[in-house]
C-alpha cells in the first residue's frame, strides 16, 4: 500500500470527483469499485483510522467510517485480537478529541461505529463501554455527546437489526434492563436541575387571575392536591440554547427507552411529573410570542426549540400510554398522568378576553396538536375501562374539554382525528351497555347530555348555514383511495358518529335531526311558487346574488340531512319497530312526497340564474331523496309484512306515489345520476318489500312496455341492467306472508318467458349467423348485441341464485334457450378473448345459480364442450398472448370447474380424470415457470377444491378394513395424479409470490385439519420432510418474511404427526445438508433445538435455529480466506 498522506490526498481527490456533477455514470462505477477492493483489504482500518483523523472532506470521512462499520458488523470474527483492543481505544478517543467540531452526521455515524463494537464485544471484552457512556453524561462538557451515546445504544441494542445470535441478543437485553434504573435516574437528574436552574424564583409574584393562568376548580378535582395544582401553574422558564439542546437529547432517548422497557417502578413519579413540566412548553404561546415582537431570527428559532421540547415530552408521555399491559402498582401512576394531561388539555382549550380556543389552537405547532390527539386517543382506545371506575376522575368533565379541543381544530384532519376518538368511545359506550344491561339507563343518563351536545355540533358542523366557510374548503372533485372525496369522507365521519349516538339514544338524536330536515326541506318545497314559465320552457325566478347563495347553501344542507336521515334508517326496523313506528313513517311519508314534488316539478331541468351551480345541487337533493327513500325499504318491507292482511292502504299509497316519482326519471333523456337512483329504488321496491300488488299499478306496466319495446331508445347499460333485475325479480320472487297456492307462479312464469324472450330477441337470432365468416363491421355489431344481452341475463341470474326453488326454475325455463344460443356460440369466438371472457362470466354464474335446473346432461355438454375447446394450444394462446383479458378467460374457466369439482353426488366424478389432467398436464406447464401470478390462484384453488371434496377419489377408505386391521390405513388409488398436485403446491413455495403462497400454505393446513393430510402414509413417507425442508429455507433466506408466524404453524403441525422421526432422522439431516457452517457449529444448532412437544416452544425453537444459522454464516463469510477453524 502507498503512505497514508499520498492515499488520503488520493481519495480525497476521488471522492470530490465521484460527487462533481459532471462525472459520468460509468466512472461513478469504476471509482465505486475502486473504493470496494480498498475496502475489502485486510488493514485497510488502519489508513481508514489516519484518514478519520487527518482529513476535513466531510465523503471521506464517511467512506471510512462505513469501512469500519463493515468490519465490525460483518468481519469482526475475522480481526485479529490486537486489532480489536486498537480499534476499541482508537475511536472513543477520536470522539472525544473532535466531537465538537465534526459535523453532527458525521459524528453521529462514528457514535453508532463505537456502539456497534459494544453490541459485539461488551461486557466480555469491552467491558467499560456502559461505564465510559454514563460518565461522559454526568460530565457536563460531554453531555450531549453521552445522550447521543445513550440513544444510539438503546436504538442498536434493545432491538438489535443486525444478525446476532439469540443467546447473544437476550443477554444484551438482560445487561441492559439491568441499567435501567441508573440511566433513568441520571436522565430525570438532568432534566429537574435544568429545570429548576432555570425557573424563575418564587420572589416573582403570581400571575394575576385575569392573565388566564389561574387553575380554576376543575384542576383542583383533577388534580386532587393544591400543591400539584400549584406545582403545575409556575410559569415555564427561559432556557438557553445549550440547555434546550441537552432537554431534547435527554427526552429522545426517554421516549425511545419507554418503546422497549416495561411499566415498573424503575420509572418515577418526580420522572413523570418532569416530562410533564416539559409538555408545557407545547402549549406555551408566549414563547412564540415574543420570538414574533422581538422580530430576531434568533429568538423565533428559540420559539420553535420550545414547542419541540413539548412535542418530544408529549411522545415519552404516548410511549407509555400505548402500553396495554399495566402492573397494579403503576395504575396510581397512571392516574397520575392523566390528570397532569387533563390539566394541559384545559389550558390549551381555555377561553380568555383575548383568545378565542380556536385561535389559541392555531398558535400551538401542528405536531404538538397531533401528538395531544394521539394521547387522547391512546387515554380513550387503552385506558378509559381501566380508569372511569376511578371516583376521582372525572370522566364527564373530561368529555366537555374533549369537546372544545374537537370543534376548534384549526385543521380538517385534526377535526377527522377527533371524530376518530369519539367514535372509539361511542363504541365504548356501546359494548359497556350490551355488557350490562342492568344499568343502562345510569349509564345512559351519565353522558346523555355530552352525546346531544355532540350530536348537535356534529350536525351543525356538516351544514353551510353554520359552517360555510370551512366546507366551502373541502375539494368535491379529487377522489382519494377509498374512491370518495374530502367532501364525501368528511360527510361520511360525520353521518358515522350521529348514527352511533342514534344507536345510544333514539329519540333524542330523532327530535334532533328531524326538525332541521324539515326547515330544508320547507325552502325546497317552497322553490315551486318561483317557478315562472318562460319563452324557452321554465325558468326558477330567483335571482338576486344572495338569494342564489343562501339557496345553494340551503339545497347542499339539505342534500346531507337526507343522507344523515337514510343512514338512520336500520334504527327503526327490527325489534323497535312497534315502539318507533310513528316517527318512521313521519319521515318516509316525508320522503315519498319530496321524491314525487321532485319528479312532477322536475327543478333539474329548469333554468336558473346560476346554472352551473343550482342545477347540480337540485340534481343531488332529488337524488339524495330516492336514495334516502330506498334506505327505509327495510321499513317498508316490514311494514307490508305487519299491515297486508287488515288495512294495506297506507302502504299501497305509500308505494303507488313512490313509483310515480320514480317511473318519469325511467328515460334515457335523464340525468345519469337521478336515473340510477331511480332504478336503485325500483330494485329495492321489487326486492326488498316485494307487495303481491306491485304488478298491478300502471306505473310498474309502463316501464314493462317501455323495456320490451324494441322500437325504445335502450337506457345506459347500468340502467337497463338494473331495471330488468327490477322487472324479472317482480315476477321470480315469492310474495312474503302468501301460501304457496297463492303466488300465482302459472301467470308469472308465461309473465316471464315473454319478459326474457323479447330482451333476447336479437341475441337469439345470432345462433343462424354466427356460423358463417364474420365481417369487421358485423362483428362489431354482434359482439355490441352480446355484450348487453348476457350483462343483463347475469345480472338477472345472480339476483335470484339465493331464492327459492321455484323462482330458479322459472328463470331457467326463460333463460333456456340463450343459453342453448350461448353454447352454440362459444366456439365461433373462441379467439375473441373479450367476448369469450363475458360469455364465461355469464355461464360461471349460471353454475353457481342454476346448476341443478339446467340438470345433468346439459351440464355435461357444456363442461364437454369447454374442455374441447381449451385445447393447449388454446390456452396457451390466452395466457401467453392475449395479455390480461385472455387470463382472465382462462381464470373464470377454472372457476366454473370449481364449481363443477365441489358439487357432491356422483354426478360429475366422471369428469374428474380430465379436469385433473387438464389442471396439470396442459394449464400448469404453462404457467409454472411464469413469475405473473395470473391464473396460478385460481388454478391452486381448484386443485384444493379437487382434493377437499373429492378425497375418496384418492383414498378409499373401507369401514371393514379399518376394523379388521384395528387401523384406518386406506387404499390409494390414483397416487400419481396425487403425487403430481402435491409437487405443483410444493414448487409454489419456492416462488417469490407472497400471496400465492400464503393461499397454498392455508389450502394445505385445511386439508390437514379436515383430511388429515399430513397423516396419510404416502404424505408421511414421501413428501412430509421435503414440505417442511422447503419450509426452512424460506424462513433461513427472509423470502416470505412476513407469513413468519403461519410458516412456524406448518412447520409445527408437519413435525407433530411423528416427533420421534422430526428429532432423530430430519433434523440431523436437515443440518448436515446446510452449507456455510462448520460441524461444530451445526452440533450447536442443534444441540439450542429442545425437544419440545408444545406449538409455542417448537415454533420458538425454530425461529432460534433460522436465527441462529444465518448468524453462523454471516461470521463463517466474515473470516479472512485460509482461516483454519479447529
Amino acid at each position: 500500500m502507498a503512505s497514508e498522506e499520498a492515499s488520503l490526498r488520493a481519495l480525497e481527490s476521488l471522492m470530490t470527483e465521484f460527487f462533481h456533477n459532471c462525472t459520468t455514470n460509468e466512472r461513478k462505477r469504476e471509482i465505486e469499485e475502486l473504493l470496494n477492493n480498498f475496502a475489502q483489504q485486510i488493514g485497510a482500518w488502519r489508513f481508514c483510522l489516519y484518514f478519520l483523523s487527518s482529513t476535513r472532506n466531510d465523503y471521506v470521512m464517511m467512506y471510512s467510517l462505513t469501512v469500519f462499520e463493515n468490519l465490525i458488523n460483518k468481519m469482526w470474527l475475522g480481526v485479529p485480537s490486537q486489532d480489536k483492543m486498537e480499534i476499541r481505544s482508537c475511536l472513543p478517543k477520536l470522539l472525544l478529541a473532535h466531537h465538537k467540531t465534526l459535523p453532527y452526521f458525521i459524528r453521529n455515524k462514528l457514535c453508532k461505529v463505537i456502539v456497534d463494537i459494544g453490541r459485539q464485544d461488551w461486557p466480555m471484552f469491552y467491558h467499560d463501554f456502559f461505564t465510559n457512556i454514563l460518565q461522559l453524561i454526568q460530565s457536563p462538557v460531554t453531555t450531549p455527546l453521552g445522550l447521543i451515546m445513550l440513544k444510539t445504544t438503546s436504538e442498536e441494542l434493545a432491538c438489535p437489526r443486525e444478525d446476532l445470535s439469540v443467546a447473544r441478543k437476550e443477554e444484551l437485553r438482560k445487561l441492559l434492563l439491568d441499567q435501567v434504573q441508573t440511566v433513568l435516574g441520571l436522565l430525570t437528574g438532568i432534566l429537574e436541575s435544568i429545570w429548576d436552574k432555570h425557573s424563575v424564583s418564587s420572589a416573582t409574584p403570581p400571575p394575576s387571575p385575569s392573565s388566564g393562568e389561574s387553575g380554576g376548580d376543575l384542576l383542583s378535582s383533577l388534580l386532587q392536591s393544591p400543591s400539584a395544582a400549584k406545582l403545575l401553574n409556575q410559569p415555564i422558564p427561559i432556557l438557553d440554547t445549550e440547555s434546550e439542546y441537552i432537554c431534547s437529547l435527554a427526552l429522545e432517548c426517554l421516549a425511545h427507552l419507554f418503546s422497549w422497557i416495561p411499566l415498573s417502578a424503575s420509572i418515577t413519579p418526580s420522572l413523570l411529573t418532569t416530562i410533564f413540566h416539559f409538555a408545557r412548553f407545547g402549549c406555551d404561546t408566549r414563547a412564540r410570542k415574543m420570538s414574533s415582537v422581538n422580530g430576531s431570527s434568533q429568538n423565533s428559532v428559540l420559539g420553535q426549540e420550545r414547542g419541540r421540547l413539548g412535542i418530544l415530552a408529549m411522545s415519552c408521555i404516548n410511549e407509555l400510554m400505548s402500553k396495554n399491559c399495566v402492573p397494579m402498582e403503576f395504575e396510581e401512576y397512571l392516574l397520575r398522568m392523566f390528570q397532569q394531561t387533563f390539566y394541559l388539555l384545559q389550558k390549551i382549550t381555555k377561553e380568555n378576553n383575548a383568545h378565542t380556543v380556536k385561535s389559541r389552537l392555531e398558535e400551538l405547532d401542528e405536531s404538538y396538536i397531533e401528538k395531544f390527539t394521539d394521547f387522547l386517543r391512546l387515554f380513550v382506545s387503552v385506558h378509559l375501562r381501566r380508569i372511569e371506575s376511578y371516583s376521582q376522575f372525572p370522566v364527564v368533565e373530561f368529555l366537555a374539554l374533549l369537546f372544545k379541543y374537537t370543534f376548534h381544530q384549526p385543521t380538517h384532519e385534526g377535526y377527522f382525528s377527533c371524530l376518530d376518538i369519539w367514535t372509539l368511545f361511542l363504541d365504548y359506550l356501546t359494548s359497556k351497555i350490551k355488557s350490562r344491561l342492568a344499568d343502562k339507563e345510569a349509564v345512559l343518563n351519565r353522558y346523555e347530555d355530552a352525546l346531544v351536545l355532540l350530536l348537535t355540533e356534529v350536525l351543525n358542523r356538516i351544514q353551510f348555514r353554520y359552517n360555510q366557510a370551512q366546507l366551502e374548503e373541502l375539494d368535491d372533485e379529487t377522489l382519494d383511495d377509498d374512491q370518495q372525496t374530502e367532501w364525501q369522507r368528511y360527510l361520511r365521519q360525520s353521518l358515522e358518529v350521529v348514527a352511533k349516538v342514534m344507536e345510544l339514544l333514539p329519540t333524542h338524536a330523532f327530535s334532533t335531526l328531524f326538525p332541521v330536515l324539515q326547515d330544508n326541506l320547507e325552502v325546497y318545497l317552497g322553490l315551486q311558487q318561483f317557478v315562472v314559465t318562460s319563452g324557452t320552457g321554465h325558468r326558477l325566478n330567483i335571482t338576486a346574488e344572495n338569494d342564489c347563495r343562501r339557496l345553494h347553501c340551503s339545497l347542499r344542507d339539505l342534500s346531507s340531512l337526507l343522507q344523515a336521515v337514510g343512514r338512520l334508517a336500520e334504527y327503526f326496523i327490527g325489534d323497535v319497530f312497534a315502539a318507533r313506528f310513528n316517527d318512521a313513517l313521519t319521515v318516509v311519508e316525508r320522503l315519498v312526497k319530496v321524491t314525487l314534488y321532485g319528479s312532477q316539478i322536475k327543478l333539474y331541468n329548469i333554468e336558473t340564474a346560476v346554472p352551473s351551480v343550482l342545477k347540480p345541487d337540485l340534481i343531488d337533493v332529488h337524488a339524495q331523496s330516492l336514495a334516502a327513500l330506498q334506505a327505509y325499504s327495510h321499513w317498508l318491507a316490514q311494514f307490508y309484512s305487519e299491515v297486508h292482511r287488515q288495512n294495506p292502504e297506507q302502504i299501497i299509497s305509500l308505494v303507488s306515489t313512490a313509483l310515480e316519482a320514480i317511473i318519469p326519471l325511467i328515460s334515457s333523456k335523464a340525468q345519469e345520476k337521478l336515473l340510477l337512483s331511480a332504478c336503485h329504488l325500483l330494485v329495492s321496491l321489487a326486492t326488498t318489500v316485494r307487495p303481491v300488488f306491485l304488478i298491478r299499478i300502471p306505473a310498474v306496466q309502463k316501464v314493462f312496455n317501455r323495456i320490451t319495446d324494441t322500437s325504445a331508445q335502450r337506457l345506459p347499460d347500468k340502467a337497463q341492467v338494473l331495471v330488468c333485475r327490477a322487472l324479472s325479480n317482480v315476477l321470480l320472487l315469492p310474495w312474503p306472508n302468501l301460501p304457496e297456492n297463492e303466488q300465482q307462479w302459472a301467470v308469472r312464469s308465461t309473465n316471464h318467458a315473454s319478459l326474457i324472450s323479447a330482451l333476447t330477441r336479437e341475441y337469439r337470432h345470432l345462433k343462424s349467423s354466427a356460423i358463417l365468416p364474420q365481417r369487421k363491421v358485423r362483428l362489431e355489431d354482434t359482439k355490441v348485441i352480446i355484450h348487453q344481452t348476457l350483462s343483463v341475463l347475469e345480472d338477472i341470474v345472480e339476483s335470484i341464485s339465493g331464492e327459492s326453488t321455484k323462482s330458479r326454475q322459472i328463470c331457467y325455463q326463460s333463460l333456456q334457450e340463450s343459453v342453448q344460443v350461448s353454447l352454440a356460440l362459444f366456439p365461433a369466438f373462441i379467439h375473441q378473448s373479450d367476448v369469450t371472457d363475458e360469455m364465461l362470466s355469464f355461464f360461471l354464474t349460471l353454475f353457481q345459480g342454476l346448476r341443478v335446473q339446467m340438470g345433468v346432461p346439459f351440464t355435461e355438454q357444456i363442461i364437454q364442450t369447454f374442455l374441447n375447446m381449451f385445447t393447449r394450444e388454446q390456452l396457451a394462446e390466452s395466457i401467453l398472448h392475449e395479455g390480461s383479458t385472455g387470463c382472465r378467460v382462462v381464470e373464470k374457466f377454472l372457476k366454473i370447474l370449481q364449481v363443477v369439482v365441489q358439487e357432491p353426488g356422483q354426478v360429475f366424478k366422471p369428469f374428474l380424470p380430465s379436469i385433473i389432467s387438464l389442471c396439470m398436464e396442459q394449464v400448469y406447464p404453462i404457467i409454472a415457470e411464469r413469475s405473473s401470478p395470473d391464473v396460478k390462484a385460481e388454478l391452486f384453488e381448484l386443485l384444493f377444491r379437487v382434493l377437499h371434496h373429492n378425497w375418496r377419489y384418492f383414498f378409499k377408505s373401507s369401514v371393514l378394513a379399518s376394523v379388521q386391521r384395528g387401523i384406518a390405513e386406506e387404499q390409494m388409488e390414483n397416487e400419481a395424479q396425487f403425487s403430481a398436485i402435491m409437487q405443483a403446491f410444493g414448487q409454489s413455495f419456492l416462488q417469490p409470490d407472497i400471496h400465492l403462497f400464503k393461499q397454498n400454505l392455508f389450502y394445505l393446513e385445511t386439508l390437514n385439519t379436515k383430511q388429515k393430510l399430513y397423516h396419510k402414509k404416502i404424505f408421511r413417507t414421501t413428501m412430509l420432510f421435503q414440505f417442511v425442508n422447503v419450509l426452512l429455507q424460506v424462513l433461513v433466506h427472509k423470502s416470505h418474511d412476513l407469513l413468519q408466524e403461519e410458516i412456524g404453524i406448518a412447520i409445527y403441525n408437519m413435525a407433530s404427526v411423528d416427533f420421534d422421526s422430526f428429532y432423530s432422522a430430519f433434523l440431523t439431516e436437515f443440518l448436515a445438508s446446510c452449507d456455510g457452517v462448520d460441524s461444530n457449529q451445526k452440533n450447536v444448532l442443534g444441540r439450542n433445538f429442545k425437544m419440545d412437544r408444545d406449538l409455542p416452544s417448537f415454533t420458538q425453537n425454530v425461529h432460534r435455529l433460522v436465527n441462529d444459522l444465518r448468524y453462523y454464516r454471516l461470521c463463517n463469510d466474515s473470516l479472512p480466506p485460509g482461516t483454519v477453524k479447529l
